[in-house]
């Protein structure tokens, strides 16, 4: 039996003698009062409002009644876990549906705890909330769908655009070490530029469509990191000399030695910030200074600041300066061509690396960019000495020619290994899938296998999978350089455990082509 309003049943707190008949008239959310068996004792007003059952409705029959079916098994659970509780034990929550009096369901949340022979329940109508969290969570889902398939399409259309921009940078490349005229050797000079530039778009825009995802992946390895600023350093050198700029350079010479980190993104970043300066300057210098600090921790730091006399920029520009696809102003882009991802790369990249970059500049004075970056230094081991009087052989200088497969299903690919391998005099076959490829390493000796990622048929993943099962009878192995258009770090990964020695991605230079293969003869 309910107790009367002026009472308070045992184990009970009566606060400040509260009226419960009061407390159930005033609440908002549903109140119900059940004993053992499941039938409603008492329930608040609030029922009225909200499922539309006056209270004398529901007094006398069993709650559960009202649960939408599908509901029913676990709340069922629920109420009889309820009920063997020990009186005090903590609330029990509940989420289900109730039907309405009209016939429709809403979803209620439910907390209910036992207190002697009843049970005590308080329910909020959330089908507002779940419908918005189900709304959301399809929202969420759809554009986690979205990005997937943009991933796609970016690495897919970077892989067919790398596909016949291979033919256009090597054959080019190829070409420029022929005898060329001065007409000849500017028009070739004008397209290698040109599908440089191409291939850096495809890059930068592979890379803001991993940082957004957030599978951009740091590679962290000993370097040296004059070695490492050694490329960006020389290659922006020549482009400055040739506009008539002075290039300085000061490392500091606690800036020598091995670091741990990601070298290659290091580069990207030091020579995105060069490319820059050397664009924007018309006249006077470049200066890039690089030194290490150490903290209290004896934690390093790398300070690298590029300093140049060109248009810079004012303090509304450098507010955009970070921003994706964003130039100083439009006519930036117009002048001096680009997409304005370069800077949003660079900052994301040095903040994945635990660094950051900042930026200063006075108008037609010329701007300062700074990078500082945790870089923990590796203990040196001193390198072996070389025998006075021998000189290092490289392994493409052999007595007799290199014998190489090629597996590549593009006729104007295979064009470009041709043209390059004739030049260190190769005997080369070449096969257009991965089938052939594995027969022809079956039936022959080989010194290297190039071989292509996509083929049709059997692709160059499966193909370098068989291969190396093959190689366990025969106790020989043969190195394989996988050749792609797909240069993201999956596909790299991929090549790895099918069992490639090294990936090049496309498009493929002489000099990048013949570095992978002396790098794999070097074993």
């Amino acid at each position: 039996m309910l107790p009367r309003a002026n009472e308070v049943e045992p184990g009970a707190t009566d606060i400040a003698g509260g009226d419960i008949a009061t407390f159930f008239d005033v609440s908002i959310d549903l109140l119900v009062i059940r004993d053992l068996r499941g039938i409603v004792v008492k329930v608040s007003p609030s029922w009225s409002t909200t499922l539309g059952y006056h209270p004398s409705e529901m007094v006398g029959r069993p709650l559960l009644a009202l649960v939408h079916p599908d509901d029913l098994p676990v709340t069922w659970d629920s109420a009889r876990e309820v009920e063997t509780r020990r009186p005090g034990d903590p609330v029990r929550g509940q989420i289900n549906r109730y039907r309405h009096k009209d016939g429709h369901y809403l979803t209620m949340e439910w907390r209910a705890q036992r207190r002697g022979d009843h049970v005590y329940g308080v329910a909020r109508d959330v089908t507002a909330r779940v419908a918005a969290e189900a709304e959301l969570l399809a929202a969420r889902t759809a554009a986690e769908a979205a990005n997937r398939a943009k991933s796609d399409f970016l690495a897919n259309m970077s892989h067919e655009i790398r596909t016949p921009l291979n033919g256009v940078i090597g054959i080019v490349d190829s070409l420029s070490r022929t005898h060329l005229d001065g007409g000849q050797t500017e028009m070739v000079g004008l397209i290698r530029e040109s599908g440089a530039t191409l291939e850096r778009l495809v890059s930068d825009i592979l890379d803001m469509s991993k940082i957004e995802a957030g599978k951009l992946d740091l590679e962290l390895h000993p370097f040296d990191l004059e070695d490492a600023l050694s490329a960006p350093i020389a290659l922006n050198r020549g482009k400055a000399l040739e506009k008539g700029l002075a290039f300085v350079v000061d490392i500091a010479p606690e800036a020598c030695g091995t670091f741990l980190g990601d070298s290659t993104r290091l580069r990207q970043v030091v020579g995105n910030l060069l490319s820059n300066a050397v664009k924007f300057t018309a006249k006077g210098r470049i200066v890039l200074t690089a030194w290490i600090t150490e903290d209290a921790e004896d934690q390093a730091f790398l300070s690298l600041t590029v300093q140049d006399s060109g248009v810079g920029f004012d303090e509304h520009q450098a507010a955009l300066l970070f921003g994706r696809f964003n130039q100083a102003d439009g006519t930036i882009a117009r002048r001096f061509g680009g997409t304005g991802l370069g800077l949003s790369i660079c900052r994301s990249l040095m903040r994945l690396m635990g660094g950051d970059i900042e930026a200063s500049s006075e108008p037609g004075v010329g701007s300062r960019f700074s990078i500082k970056l945790p870089l923990p230094r590796v203990a040196q081991r001193a390198a072996a000495p070389r025998p006075s009087g021998v000189t290092a052989r490289s392994p493409l200088q052999t007595d007799r020619p290199l014998r190489i497969l090629l597996a590549e299903d593009h006729p104007t690919n295979q064009r470009v290994v041709q043209l390059i391998l004739d030049g260190i005099g190769a005997d080369l076959v070449i096969v257009d899938d991965g089938a052939r490829a594995l027969a022809a390493a079956m039936a022959g000796t080989f010194d290297v296998i190039l071989m292509d990622m996509q083929m049709p048929g059997m692709d160059g993943l499966t193909a370098t999978r068989a291969i190396r099962s093959h190689e366990t009878l025969t106790q020989l192995r043969t190195p394989i350089v996988m050749l792609s258009a797909n240069a993201m770090a999956e596909h790299k990964a991929q090549a790895c455990d099918a069992g490639a020695d090294l990936h090049v991605p496309k498009p493929i230079t002489a000099a990048a082509l013949l570095a992978g293969i002396e790098t794999v003869l070097a074993g």
